[in-house]
Formats: structure tokens, sequence, C-alpha cells
């Protein structure tokens, strides 16, 4: 499967918004965006302002970039939420915030969405008592994710625990830390997501 192997902070940079796609290293003074806010590139510091159709694009590409979807299955995203009943914009946040990759890093077991993809990859998370491996597998409320118990002694593991524990998890999840347990109490609402997202313009984008 195609994926991106670039620098990371340069998303960042070029969406003018920190993704933290890094984990803890955007919380210090280390993070490329906070040092340099501007686009990369020769010509970052003397971009003009996008047209309407450049900040459609570019907020497409920010959601893409902040959940690690790419182009192909982002569409289809749009598609199932189009068919859905209420808002597709919110049908659609609410797909991706769905993902089995985004409730781990959700949940705390991993500092970004690209560490919580790996360790899901590899197994180390039972849903509903049953191994699953795709990071894309898609939660329902009522699912619960478990941390295996071979996989429990890994340290990265219990060190982004720690931190998760005291930054909190949203509210539409439980987290039993004990049994390295979490449960999905609920879907989203779109007031409970912080991140800056105007999924409106991604629809105006794929209604053209």
């Amino acid at each position: 499967m195609a994926r991106y192997v670039g620098a990371k902070c340069k998303l960042c940079r070029r969406e003018k918004t920190k993704l933290f796609l890094k984990g803890e290293r955007c919380y210090t003074n280390k993070c490329a965006f906070d040092r340099r806010q501007y686009p990369p590139g020769h010509h970052g510091q003397g971009r003009s302002k996008f047209s309407a159709y450049g900040e459609q694009l570019r907020e497409k590409q920010k959601v893409k970039r902040t959940y690690g979807v790419l182009e192909k299955q982002f569409r289809n995203y749009f598609k199932k939420a189009a068919q859905k009943k209420g808002v597709t914009g919110e049908n659609l946040i609410r797909m991706l915030e769905s993902r089995l990759d985004n409730m781990v890093y959700r949940l705390g077991f991993a500092s970004s969405r690209t560490e919580a993809r790996q360790l899901v990859k590899h197994g180390h998370f039972l849903v509903n008592d049953r191994k699953v491996d795709i990071p894309s597998f898609l939660l329902k409320p009522g699912d619960v994710v478990h941390l295996r118990g071979e996989s429990r002694k890994i340290e990265k593991i219990k060190e982004s625990l720690g931190i998760g524990k005291q930054r909190g998890i949203p509210k539409w999840l439980e987290l039993d830390y004990d049994k390295f347990e979490g449960k999905i109490v609920a879907l989203p609402q779109r007031d409970e997501i912080t991140m800056p997202m105007r999924e409106q313009l991604i629809v105006e984008l794929y209604s053209k």
C-alpha cells in the first residue's frame, strides 16, 4: 500500500496548522511548525492568498493528512458519508474518528496516529476479543478495544498511556487503565472534535 514517507513537519507547515503527526515532539520547542510557521519551499514566505478552490483543496488535504488517509480511500469515505442520513461533512468526520487507529490514538495507547497505525498492523489489539490488524476498521458504540497481554510490557505504550492519563481522553470514550481496555461509548458529536476543520469546504469541493 502506498504511504507518505517524507518529512511530517512539512505537512503541518503546508497546511499552516499543527496536525500532531509526530506525537510528543509537537508539544515541545523542537516542533518545526512553531519555529517556521510558513509553507515549505523557496517561495513559502511569499505565497499569496488561495482562491476559493485552493482553500477547499487545502482543507481536504489537511483532513486527509491528519487522519493518514490516501486520496482514493478518502473519496470512498466521502461517498459513504453522502449516502448516510444527516449532514455529509459531519458524517465524514465521524467516520474518520471511528477508525481503529484513530481510536487507539484517542485512548492514549499511542502518541500519534502513525504510531497507532503501526501498533494495529502488528496485531497488538483485540476488538471485542478478536484480533484486528486493519487500521481502517470502523468501530461502533459498544465496541471494546483491548491491548493484548504480551503487548502490555512495551515501554512505549505504557509511556503513552501515562501521558494520555494526564491529558485525559474524549468523553465519548472510556478507558480502564488497569485492564488496558477502552470502550467506545458513543460516536463523537461535531462540537466535541476540537481539531480546526472546515468540512463544508470538502463537501463543496467534491460536489462540483
